[in-house]
C-alpha cells in the first residue's frame, strides 16, 4: 500500500452555473486500492436526431458531461416509463438526478406522451410512449441512475449499460426467453386458467378452457404485435372477440362452464387493473391530470374488452348471449376452492403466472411470491374474518384491501432491506474492498450468496456473467495481495476487457433493488381490474328480476354498487400502500436519528440512508421542486428561519 499512486483528478468541476462531478479513471477511496478502468466513451451518433441537437448545444455552452447527463436523465425517463415503473417514483429518480448535478431541467410525465424542458425551458423534446409491465428493466435503469447519483459510474459508463441492458446483455437466458414471444406464450395458459380459478368462482373445466382462450389471446398478440403499426390497435378487441367465441361455442355444445370465470380469467392480464390504484393514489397524491387521464383511459380499455367478448360470446350462441350469461353464472359459478388446501397452491401457480408477464428476473420469482402471498392472505383472512360483521357495507372489503396491501410493502421493503445488505456484502467481497473478512456474519452471507450464484447457474436461471464475476474475484485477489506485497512494484489493481463489463455489472448490481419491482405484481394481483369489467358485463347483460323477456330490468342500484366496490377497493387500495410505505419512512428516520444521537454515523452510509428516505416519499407523494414554486418556498424557509437559503 505504500506505493506511489498516481494524482487522481479533481471530483468536480464548474460547468456552467452548476458543479458536475466529473468521474474519476483510477477510483478508489481512503480504505480501498485504486482500480484502474479504461476510458470509455459513450456514442452519441447512436442518439435521436434531436437529442443531438441538444446534446450538441448544451455541450457547446455547459460541457460536454451536462450534455450527456441531460441525454442519461431523459433517457432514464423514457425506459422506466416504458417499464411501468410508478410515475411518482420515476419524478422521484429524476429530481435526484437534477439535484446531484444542479441541472436546469424540467419534465411532465403524462400516461403516455412524455415532455422534457432543458436550459430553462430553451430546448423541448416530447415523446410518445406505450408502457408495459416490466419488473426486470424497472430495477435495471432505477440502479444504474442510483450508482450514477452516488459517484460509482461515470456518465459514459451510465449511459453504455443502459444501452446494453436494452440489448439484453443484462438479461439471463431465461428471462430473455420470457421476455417477448414466442417464449411468452408459456405464461398466458397458466395464468388465465389459474386466475379463473382463484378469482373468479372457476371449476377445472373451466380452467381448461381458459387456458385454451389464454393461449389464443397470445398468439393473437404476438401475431398483431408482429404486424405492428395499426394493426396493434386491434389488440384489445380482438383478444375479447376470440374470448367469447371460444368460451360462446364450449357452452353452446357442452351446457355447462362459468362464462364469466373464462372470460374474466383469461383478460385479466389485459385488464391493467394496477391503473386503477396508481390512478387513485397520483389524484390523493395532487397529480390530478395524470390520475384522471389513466383511471379513465384503463376503464375505457376494460369496456373494449368486455365489449369484444360479449360479441364473440353472441356470435357463437347465434343471439341469446344473454340468457346463457345469466345461466351460466346461476348454474356454474359456485367456486370449488374455498375452504381447500390446495387454495394457495392454486394461488402460487397464479402468482407465478404473474411474475412471468411482469418479466420478473426468474431467480427473484421466491421474493415475488412471498410479497405475493403475504398481501393475498392477510387480504383473504381479514376479509372473511370481518364480512359477517360487516353485512350492510363495505367497511370489511376496506379493511381488508388496506391490511393487504400494508403488509404486502412491509414485506416487500423488509426483503428488499435483507436482499440490499447481502448484494453489498458479496458485491465488496468479490471486488475486494471488504476489510472486515473476520466477521462470521458477513463471511456466512459471502457463503450463501456464493452457493446461490451457483445453484441458480446450475439450473440455468441466472446469467453467466455471474459465474464470471467469481473467476473475476480471483484475479482481483491475485493483484490485492500483489499490491499489499512491498516487493511488488504494483500500484494499482487493473481491469480490462471483459472484466470491467463484470466489474461494473458487479457495481450497478449492488445498488438497491427498485421496490416497485417485486411490489407491483402483488398489488396487480390485489386490484379491482375485474370489477371495472363486471361494472361493464352488466352494463352489456343488464339483470333482470325473472326469466321472462317481458320482465322489466332491476334499477340501476346494481351497477351503482359493482361501481361503488370499485371506489371502495381502489381507494382503500391506495391508502394501503400510502400506509405502509408511512411506517417504513417513518422507521427509517427514526433509525437514522437514534444512531445518529447515540454513535457518529459513517457519513457516507448517511447519505445513503437519507436518499432511501426520499426514494421511499417518492413511492407515494408527488416530487416537489423548489422551481416549482419559487415565491412560495422562499416564504416557507424565511419562516422557518433558513435565511440563507
Amino acid at each position: 500500500m505504500d506505493a506511489a499512486a498516481p494524482a487522481t483528478p479533481p471530483l468536480s468541476d464548474d460547468l456552467g452555473k452548476g458543479k458536475i462531478r466529473r468521474s474519476t479513471r483510477p477510483r478508489g477511496r481512503d480504505d480501498i486500492p485504486l482500480v484502474l478502468l479504461s476510458d470509455r466513451r459513450f456514442d452519441v451518433g447512436t442518439l435521436p436526431k434531436d437529442m443531438q441537437r441538444v446534446y450538441r448545444q448544451l455541450a457547446e455552452k455547459h460541457g460536454d458531461e451536462y450534455g450527456l447527463l441531460f441525454v442519461f436523465t431523459m433517457r432514464t425517463a423514457v425506459e422506466l416509463h416504458r417499464a411501468w415503473n410508478m410515475t411518482l417514483l420515476t419524478s422521484n429518480v429524476l429530481q435526484q438526478i437534477k439535484d446531484e448535478f444542479d441541472l436546469h431541467m424540467t419534465w411532465d410525465l403524462g400516461v403516455f406522451r412524455l415532455k422534457f424542458r432543458v436550459d430553462d425551458g430553451a430546448h423541448e423534446l416530447h415523446r410518445k410512449v406505450p408502457y408495459d409491465y416490466d419488473s426486470e428493466y424497472q430495477d435495471i435503469y432505477y440502479r444504474i441512475a442510483i450508482a450514477l447519483i452516488r459517484g460509482d459510474i461515470s456518465v459514459d459508463e451510465a449511459l453504455l449499460y443502459q444501452t446494453e441492458a436494452k440489448h439484453g446483455i443484462h438479461t439471463a437466458g431465461s428471462g430473455l426467453f420470457l421476455r417477448d414471444f414466442p417464449g411468452r406464450l408459456v405464461v398466458y395458459p397458466l395464468q388465465a386458467s389459474m386466475c379463473a380459478i382463484i378469482f373468479f368462482n372457476g371449476g377445472w373445466i373451466d380452467a381448461a378452457i381458459a387456458a385454451i382462450c389464454g393461449l389464443v389471446a397470445g398468439f393473437v398478440e404476438y401475431t398483431l404485435s408482429y404486424v405492428g403499426g395499426q394493426a396493434k390497435m386491434l389488440i384489445d378487441v380482438t383478444v375479447g372477440l376470440t374470448t367469447g367465441i371460444i368460451g360462446g361455442l364450449w357452452y353452446k355444445f357442452q351446457g355447462q362452464g362459468c362464462l364469466s370465470a373464462i372470460f374474466l380469467g383469461t383478460l385479466y392480464w389485459f385488464f391493467y387493473g394496477t391503473a386503477f390504484v396508481i390512478g387513485l393514489l397520483e389524484i390523493i397524491a395532487g397529480e390530478l391530470e395524470t390520475g384522471v387521464t389513466r383511471f379513465v383511459a384503463v376503464s375505457v380499455k376494460t369496456f373494449v374488452l368486455s365489449l369484444g367478448a360479449s360479441l364473440g360470446l353472441m356470435l357463437a350462441v347465434k343471439g341469446g348471449a344473454s340468457i346463457a350469461w345469466h345461466e351460466s353464472t346461476e348454474l356454474y359459478c359456485g367456486g370449488i376452492v374455498n375452504g381447500q388446501w390446495y387454495r394457495i397452491p392454486v394461488y402460487l401457480l397464479c402468482s407465478v403466472g404473474v411474475l412471468g408477464q411482469f418479466r420478473l428476473q426468474i431467480s427473484r420469482y421466491w421474493v415475488g411470491l412471498l410479497v405475493q402471498l403475504a398481501a393475498y392472505e392477510i387480504q383473504y383472512q381479514t376479509n372473511n374474518g370481518l364480512q359477517e360483521t360487516f353485512l350492510i357495507d363495505h367497511l370489511d372489503t376496506a379493511t381488508s384491501n388496506i391490511a393487504g396491501a400494508t403488509v404486502g410493502v412491509l414485506v416487500a421493503c423488509a426483503l428488499s432491506w435483507v436482499g440490499n445488505k447481502f448484494r453489498k456484502i458479496y458485491a465488496a467481497r468479490l471486488l475486494q474492498k471488504d476489510q472486515t473478512k473476520d466477521s462470521c456474519f458477513r463471511n456466512l452471507v459471502y457463503s450463501f450468496m456464493r452457493y446461490s450464484v451457483k445453484v441458480h447457474s446450475a439450473i440455468r436461471i441466472n446469467r453467466r456473467s455471474e459465474i464470471q464475476k467469481l473467476q473475476l474475484e480471483e484475479k482481483l485477489k491475485r493483484q490485492h495481495e500483489e499490491l499489499n506485497d512491498p516487493s511488488s512494484s504494483r500500484s494499482r489493481i487493473e481491469v480490462e476487457g471483459e472484466d470491467e463489463d463484470l466489474y461494473l455489472e458487479t457495481v450497478v448490481g449492488s445498488q438497491d433493488i427498485n421496490i416497485w419491482s417485486i411490489l407491483m405484481p402483488a398489488v396487480y394481483q390485489l386490484v379491482p381490474g375485474s370489477v371495472i369489467a363486471k361494472f361493464w358485463f352488466a352494463a352489456i347483460f343488464p339483470p333482470v328480476q325473472d326469466g321472462t323477456e317481458n320482465s322489466e330490468q332491476k334499477p340501476d342500484g346494481t351497477q351503482d354498487s359493482v361501481f361503488s366496490n370499485l371506489m371502495v377497493i381502489s381507494a382503500s387500495l391506495s391508502l394501503g400502500l400510502i400506509f405502509g410505505f408511512a411506517l417504513v419512512q417513518d422507521f427509517i428516520y427514526a433509525r437514522r436519528h437514534l444512531l445518529g444521537s447515540c454513535c457518529e454515523e459513517d457519513p457516507e452510509k448517511a447519505l445513503d440512508g437519507k436518499r432511501r428516505q426520499t426514494t421511499i416519499s417518492g413511492m407515494y407523494t408527488s416530487v416537489g421542486s423548489p422551481d416549482d414554486d419559487p415565491p412560495s418556498i422562499r416564504h416557507e424557509s424565511v419562516k422557518n428561519g433558513n435565511k440563507d437559503e
